[in-house]
């Protein structure tokens, strides 16, 4: 037992104890750092993130130079995963698949082969199809990591070493551009012009304290490579002071006569928010026409090929310059794109302005060529060090060779050579001994002039070998001024970025202008139009011609059917006492086997109970009888809920009172001596009376009496009827209005013997 106490001891001291609240909050934190490092942000430095960074460095190791044939996609993405990115292919292949599309990058980073999507929207073919290597623009950014330019660090189980960053000689995130989302934050930062941005580093270096104005000569804005136009310029350079803000992109329309005394509308550029959803532009504009929002489009066509061209035909003697305003405000050919300046900086997330960012670019070149430099000035002293031994060694290379062969073994001769240690080294002659004793070739001299061929003492190879000798020398001293000189770096840096906007230089395809808003003036067509709304609250409507084509058995399936103008507005009344406006044009145009759309959504009522529908033509027009379940009863004229709020109280309610009954009476049927009020309570209680009892009240007030409760009783049914009439309905069951006896308003009600059937 005792034993076995004090294994349980020492099981209790192992328990550790922790706040479940901050285990959560500590292990969120490293979630969300890891993603925005690690996944979603880009680094300042290259531009790219963790995957595209992996995916290029794996070409590189693959020798997937723009040189060399292109290589399956699998491959690549097999090699990026098993070695760098653990985080499953899909994720990779979307990766290398952006890198290609030149809809979406201004420098695109990985040429491909084989089918990558297109810019409609259509999916790239799996990776086992693909190809693809690494472009111009990448080289940029990977030639020279053999130099020594970046830190590399071990991969995530340390079999392989990854680069940290890029030694990017391009300024690769304003040029591409980069979106992500991350935990919490996200970035979006749009493409440039790629000599623009050339341009504008250019000028920073010259001038360190420019302006934003200043640098905006060179950097205008933003250049998306689907074109179209920036229509607000004159946010742009609020955006770049503070890193965030909303571009308002259009497409590139042109107005062309057309066939058949027509217009076309030619769509030419697109918005780049919809870049590689080509069809979705399409798709927007055929709903239009099919639902005749805009009634002046005759047609739409998609004649794209290389270049985009989608031709909407304008029906002949309308307005083309209008509907395009239309066209603007109701499909994705105008566009907002929000700007968010984020990247990563010394494992940071930072929000960065335009200047700020071409600084952080031009300290990292610094750092570079400095690297670059010194690994030249490293090479290049080796290389002359060994070279000036070796014109050493053809001028002595008589006694050399005496002590090579006066050696037992390569390391005496070495020896000799470094130290001068003739020791047991056998010589023809004393002078020979005495100047082999004089050398001090150094270690890798040495080993060069023991691994020299016979060929090296040629003329013309110890002629090349001083020629050698006096370009090293040069180069050094050039080394030396850079690395010594800020000024004379720069100079290099500035040169090398000249070349690069030469080699990628491309006209501004984006069109920065300031459009005031242009609103569409729609010509309203009013036609007779009939609303369905069946059982279960679902709502559609449909044109005269489409009405008159209905059975009678389909339309039993509607038990509202409201007529109406399709300018009127559809007036619901509730039994919660609100009346709520629904926009014709707001209703769903449907075809007869379409389900239609739920009214509580159109008008957002929620689970409240409809009792009536009508348009606001009749109701205006009308007089209306309300009843509530408390038995109060009153007369509103309809022209009381004129309003254009979507949702007013109709009438006034007591406290857990609710409406049975809102009824349209006609102006005749007001004053009809023939009408007649019916009422039944939930203890099976009736009660009629004459219309001409009731009176006509304000909609605020609550009413009168229309019949006597007690306490624990409620109106269920109210209606307003012919004396003529003999039955009607609720929930199912016949009502026999002849057994229901007509009295004074007020009264109480009497048993309704037969009355249900």
């Amino acid at each position: 037992m005792a034993k076995k106490k004090n294994e349980q001891t020492v099981i209790t001291e192992n328990i550790i104890s922790m706040d479940f609240t901050e285990e959560m909050k500590s292990s969120y934190r490293d979630y969300a750092m890891s993603v925005i490092i690690a996944r979603a942000l880009p680094d300042i430095r290259d531009g790219l993130k963790p995957v595209q960074r992996r995916i290029l460095y794996s070409m590189k190791e693959l020798n997937l130079s723009p040189d060399k044939p292109h290589r399956k996609s699998a491959r690549i993405v097999g090699d990026t995963m098993g070695k760098f990115h653990p985080h499953g292919d899909g994720a990779i292949y979307d990766a290398l698949v952006h890198m290609t599309e030149d809809y979406s990058l201004s420098v695109p980073l990985v040429d491909g082969h084989g089918n990558f999507g297109s810019i409609d929207g259509d999916g790239a073919a799996a990776m086992r199809y693909t190809e693809a290597r690494l472009s111009d623009g990448a080289m940029t950014m990977l030639s020279n990591l053999d130099k020594g330019l970046v830190e590399f660090i071990p991969n995530f189980d340390d079999s392989e070493k990854e680069p940290v960053v890029l030694p990017a000689m391009l300024p690769n995130l304003l040029i591409n551009g980069t979106t992500g989302i991350a935990v919490g934050m996200a970035t979006n930062i749009p493409p440039h012009n790629t000599a623009e941005v050339i341009n504008g580093v250019i000028a920073c270096i010259n001038k360190p304290s420019i302006s934003l104005t200043e640098l905006m000569e060179y950097i205008p804005g933003p250049d998306f490579p689907t074109g179209g136009t920036i229509i607000n310029k004159e946010e742009i350079s609020h955006i770049y002071e503070s890193g965030e803000g909303r571009l308002r992109v259009r497409g590139k329309c042109t107005i062309e006569p057309g066939t058949a005394g027509r217009t076309n509308i030619i769509i030419s550029e697109i918005p780049y928010t919809i870049a590689g959803n080509k069809t979705k532009l399409v798709e927007s504009l055929a709903t239009l026409m099919r639902d005749k929002t805009f009634d002046e489009i005759y047609d739409v066509r998609d004649e794209s090929g290389s270049d985009i061209r989608i031709v909407v035909e304008v029906k002949k003697d309308r307005d083309a310059e209008n509907l395009l305003n239309g066209l603007y405000k109701k499909t994705p050919l105008e566009d907002t794109y929000g700007v968010n300046l984020l990247a990563v900086k010394d494992r940071q997330p930072t929000q960065f302005g335009l200047i700020s960012i071409i600084k952080e670019f031009i300290e990292f070149q610094k750092d570079l060529y400095t690297r670059e430099y010194t690994h030249l000035l490293d090479k290049a002293s080796e290389r002359l060090e060994i070279v000036q031994g070796l014109i050493r060694a053809t001028d002595v290379i008589d006694i050399i060779i005496e002590v090579l062969r006066g050696s037992q073994s390569v390391s005496q001769a070495k020896n000799c050579l470094i130290n001068g240690d003739i020791t047991d080294i056998k010589f023809k002659n004393d002078q020979s001994a005495r100047l082999a004793a004089t050398f001090n070739f150094t270690e890798k001299q040495a080993d060069a002039i023991l691994a020299m061929p016979l060929s090296r003492l040629i003329g013309l190879e110890i002629l090349k070998l001083h020629k050698e000798e006096d370009s090293l020398s040069t180069d050094i001293e050039s080394y030396n001024l850079i690395l010594n000189s800020e000024k004379e770096l720069l100079k290099v840096i500035k040169t090398r970025l000249r070349n690069y906007a030469k080699e990628f230089y491309s006209d501004r395809k984006t069109i920065l202008d300031s459009v005031q808003n242009t609103d569409y003036v729609e010509k309203v067509v009013i036609e007779d139009i009939y609303v369905l709304i069946d059982r279960f609250g679902y709502t559609k409507t449909i044109d005269q011609s489409s009405y008159q084509r209905l059975t009678s058995e389909t339309l039993a399936e509607y038990p509202d059917i409201v007529p109406m103008k399709s300018n009127d507005k559809l007036c619901v009344f509730t039994a919660n006492g609100n009346m709520h406006q629904i926009k014709a044009s707001s209703l769903p145009r449907c075809r007869i086997k379409d389900k239609g759309t739920l009214i509580h959504t159109l008008c957002k009522i929620g689970d409240d109970d409809l009792l009536t529908y009508a348009s606001f033509d009749e109701l205006f027009d009308s007089i209306l009888l309300f009843v509530t379940e408390k038995g109060y009863i009153k007369l509103v004229s309809g022209a009381e809920f004129e309003t254009n709020r979507h949702m007013i109280g109709a009438t006034k309610l007591e406290e857990d009172d609710r409406l049975v009954c809102v009824k349209l009476l006609s102006a005749s049927e007001y004053i009809s001596e023939s009408k007649k009020v019916v009422m039944l309570t939930a203890k099976k209680l009736s009660l009629g009376f004459m219309l001409t009892e009731v009176s006509e009240f304000k909609k605020t007030s609550r009413g009168i009496k229309g019949i006597s409760l007690e306490n624990d009783d409620k109106v269920i049914y109210a209606d307003c009827i012919n004396t003529s009439e003999e039955t009607g309905t609720l929930s199912g069951k016949l009502i026999n209005y002849k057994k229901i006896r007509t009295r004074n308003r007020g009264a109480k009600g009497q048993r309704a013997t037969g009355v249900l059937v």
